[in-house]
């Protein structure tokens, strides 16, 4: 007995992928269902058989205030209303069943909302089968010739396929014949499923007409579902008892309204790196009928509910997956090739994406909630692996694909990382109410367009001659057609025909009749022949007794496997009895566990009651601590409200005060001006009295005027227009000592703006200004780095002389961060020619004293004029 080969799956062993691959993008199509009604409103319109166009309903325009706009998603193809379910199977799905048969992997899954018609599409209705039915029919039209006997081809539950002998595959068939002899229940050998009797026409059946001929085919299918993210065997025959309750994993019943986690199969990876569930059931089946019988009892233990958007939802991802095994035959053409090397093992799965949907739409809640929000969980780990995928192949980055996030992703890893085709049908309902959930799926579709995968490469093929299987029939049909001329023992021949030819195979007696008592010819004639017969009969016996003894032998040695065979079944059997006790322990453990269980589950009662109560407290508190946060910003923004107001408050005091305070100091000023002039009479009253004593009897001079006591009228006018020429003073001039010729002489640093226009000056007296920054045009750094600010202003006064004005002021920093200047005071300095006539000339009884007077009024002098309007004097 040859021992089995393994097949190997399409997929190349390394997960590193030569550079020069190549890649085609994911084949997305799009397919329109019918509205429910006419009085419905649509939002979806055909442009073309690639595009469609978006409209906003009414509704989301008046929401938006009417800022909307038309948009349009292309697709590899677009199917509209009328498409029939056979039009949609050639351009989408008859492509991968091809690949499939020659030996490469697909994945086909629908996406869309809830009602969109994603499992219409993938499973159809009595008399317009989907392109799951449609699939399996095309693939038993093409290889049904072909397909090898039940139990040659055997999963090795590692994803692989094992190659039994001929012998072996009879005594599967023999123990699965004796297993169905006596059903276990009445209604295992039920008849195919009606509905699914007449799903396709007999017009509308596909096939393939590039099969290999020289090989040997094998289907198997398996189906699951993943539900909250569990994966469930949807074809596992799980012992059910009616009478009893359903057990939680043990002896510890499942209480009604209780949520139970449910025990998931495991997603592992075999040796090439693909994905696949372990553990899961793969029916082989060997046509049309019986692939759906199988489809059909896995599809009755799908989870549906009824919502308020779909009456029959699918409350479940399912995956429908068909392996074709394939193994060329022998150089004789009569068996399969036992060579593991030379097996392929190609699938195609077919993949029911459950619908997206909103809850506060369909109002779900407890389970229905939790299967919605697992659901969408799953779908938006999907958008992000295609976003990830996108972006690494787009930008060239290396970021991680999230694909253990989710069973879905998980499970289909190897398609998009390794080769094979990719295609997606995204289902779309045209219904206004679903056009914001139809906007995120024509986002995700579009984003899927731009991902690509790496084109499946063709296997190598056997290196045989090809036409084998049709060389050995046309032999078989030959030697049949000869035996049958020759008339020959065929199948028919029963033991009295045979004995007839083993008689005439003898040799012929001659005739016996004795006419003369003295013949001596006839007798030893006759014994002649006798004799040649005995010889004959007796080379029949040797060979008979060989041909005994060497079926005596053959079944001396099967006694003997199968003597060896009842000691492994013996060995067996004890080795199942302590496998029994191992399980009568563990039950024992279990039942220990479960009483543990209970007890912590009380427990968990009593610290979820704890939980709800500190969640309640907790909200309690943080609306609480939401009110006064609120209140605290009230009361800051009042507050900042009155700082402001008495902010402008303590401006206009301020303002108001320093107003009074310059009319005080003025009126004080004006007070003391007063008093010096006065002073000033007496002291002029005190010379002239000198003046008249020392002249003695001279002639009594003119008494000089009387000066004008200053007024506060007059102080105005000065202020408000100077005369171009100093009027003359007493001799005795009043010193202020708040005042000074520059107030520039201080310790403070200035900025001394001098424009590049001003002239030079050759005076005596000439403002000099320490600690001073000499600037042509004032710059924020200089004026950053100084308290004082003072601008030289050269202007043409009235008489033709210049005139400089010393404008200053101080520098302070503004909110903003910059610098601003605040004038504060003016001096002005102004040259007077002596030779100038004098424009008031002061008269007086004496002629010398007017000369004085007059050659002091005419000297030159630097003259500083304050902003307050007085003047000061020097001699030169």
């Amino acid at each position: 007995m040859q021992r089995p080969g393994k097949g190997k799956t399409p997929r190349r062993p390394g997960p590193k992928k030569a550079s020069n691959t190549e890649r085609d993008p994911v084949g997305v199509y799009c397919r329109i269902r019918p509205l429910g009604s006419e009085d419905e409103e649509c939002c979806v319109e055909m442009i073309s058989s690639t595009t469609i166009q978006l409209h906003a309903p009414d509704g989301l325009k008046a929401n938006r205030n009417g800022e909307y706009k038309e948009t349009q998603y292309s697709f590899k193809k677009v199917f509209g209303i009328n498409t029939t379910q056979l039009e949609l199977f050639e351009d989408v799905a008859k492509p991968l069943v091809e690949d499939l048969i020659h030996c490469k992997n697909g994945l086909l899954f629908t996406y869309g909302v809830t009602g969109s018609g994603k499992t219409f599409t993938m499973t159809g209705s009595p008399g317009e089968g989907g392109l799951l039915p449609r699939s399996l029919d095309m693939i038993f039209n093409s290889i049904g010739p072909f397909q090898a006997k039940r139990f040659v081809f055997k999963p090795d539950d590692k994803n692989g396929m094992e190659i039994q002998s001929q012998v072996d595959a009879l005594l599967e068939r023999q123990k699965r014949d004796s297993q169905q002899a006596v059903p276990k229940t009445p209604s295992s050998r039920q008849k195919p499923d009606p509905e699914f009797a007449d799903m396709i026409s007999p017009d509308e059946a596909c096939k393939s007409e590039n099969v290999d001929e020289d090989g040997c085919y094998g289907v198997f299918v398996s189906y699951i579902e993943i539900y909250n993210n569990y994966i469930y065997d949807l074809l596992e025959d799980a012992p059910y008892d009616p009478i009893r309750p359903k057990w939680l994993g043990g002896s510890t019943p499942v209480r009604s309204n209780e949520y139970v986690p449910p025990q998931s199969k495991i997603l592992r990876e075999d040796q090439n790196h693909n994905m696949y569930v372990a553990g899961c059931t793969e029916v082989e089946v060997k046509s049309t009928e019986e692939a759906f019988e199988v489809f059909w009892k896995g599809q009755k233990k799908r989870r549906i509910a009824n919502t308020q958007l779909n009456r029959e939802s699918s409350r479940s991802h399912s995956v429908f997956t068909i392996k074709l095994a394939q193994a060329p035959l022998d150089a004789d053409g009569d068996h399969i090739l036992q060579d593991k090397n030379q097996v392929n093992v190609s699938q195609l799965c077919l993949v029911d994406l459950a619908g997206s949907e909103r809850t506060n739409r369909t109002r779900a809640e407890g389970s229905r909630l939790r299967e919605a929000g697992n659901i969408n969980q799953s779908l938006m780990t999907l958008r992000t692996c295609i976003e990830v995928l996108r972006e690494n192949q787009m930008c060239g980055t290396n970021k991680m694909v999230p694909y253990r996030d989710s069973k879905v992703t998980h499970l289909f890893k190897n398609y998009f990382d390794g080769e094979g085709k990719v295609r997606m049908i995204v289902c779309v309902n045209p219904n206004a109410d679903d056009y914001e959930e139809t906007v995120l799926v024509m986002r995700f579709a579009e984003m899927t367009q731009e991902v690509e995968v790496a084109r499946p490469v063709d296997r190598p093929i056997c290196g045989l001659a090809p036409g084998r299987r049709h060389r050995n029939q046309a032999f078989r049909d030959e030697l049949s057609r000869r035996l049958e001329e020759r008339g020959g023992p065929s199948n028919a021949v029963d033991d009295r025909v045979l004995m007839t030819q083993l008689i005439e195979s003898l040799p012929d007696l001659p005739t016996c009749e004795l006419v003369d008592p003295a013949d001596d010819q006839t007798l030893p004639r006759m014994i002649e022949v006798l004799e040649r017969r005995h010889q004959i009969r007796q080379m029949m016996t040797e060979q008979f007794n060989k041909t005994a003894n060497t079926v005596k032998s053959m079944l001396q040695q099967f006694d003997s496997q199968l003597s060896a065979k009842d000691y492994f079944l013996h060995d067996q059997q004890s080795k199942l009895n302590e496998k029994d006790k191992v399980i009568l322990s563990q039950k024992t453990e279990i039942e220990r566990l479960e009483k543990k269980s209970k007890t912590l589950e009380y427990k968990i009662d009593i610290l979820q009651k704890t939980t709800d109560m500190y969640e309640q407290d907790k909200r309690a508190l943080q609306q609480e601590l939401e009110t006064r946060e609120h209140r605290l910003q009230s009361e800051l923004s009042e507050r900042k409200r009155m700082e402001q107001r008495m902010q402008g408050a303590v401006t206009d005091t301020r303002l108001k005060w320093e107003k009074e305070c310059e009319r005080r100091v003025n009126a004080k000023q004006l007070e003391m001006q007063n008093k010096l002039w006065v002073k000033d009479e007496k002291l002029k009253q005190l010379k002239a009295i000198v003046t008249e004593s020392s002249s003695g009897g001279s002639a009594p001079t003119e008494r000089p005027e009387k000066p004008e006591r200053p007024s506060r009228e007059r102080d105005r006018n000065i202020q408000q227009k100077r005369s171009p020429s100093p009027s003359p003073l007493p001799k005795a001039l009043p010193v202020h000592p708040k005042h000074r010729r520059s107030h520039s002489a201080g310790g403070e640093k200035w900025v001394d703006h001098k424009p590049p226009s001003n002239l030079e000056l050759d005076t005596v007296m000439q403002p000099i200004i320490p600690n001073a920054i000499k600037v042509s045009t004032p710059s924020e750094k200089a004026l950053s780095k100084c308290h004082k600010y003072v601008l030289r202003h050269q202007e043409l006064a009235s008489d033709g002389e210049i005139e400089t004005k010393l404008i200053k002021g101080d520098v302070f920093k503004t909110r903003s961060g910059g610098q601003a200047v605040q004038f504060t005071d003016i001096e002005t300095l102004k040259q007077v020619c002596p030779l100038a006539p004098s424009r008031k000339r002061r008269s007086g009884s004496a002629e010398g004293p007017a000369e004085v007077e007059d050659i002091e009024n005419r000297a030159p002098a630097a003259s500083t004029n304050s902003s307050h309007g007085y003047q000061k004097r020097r001699k030169p």
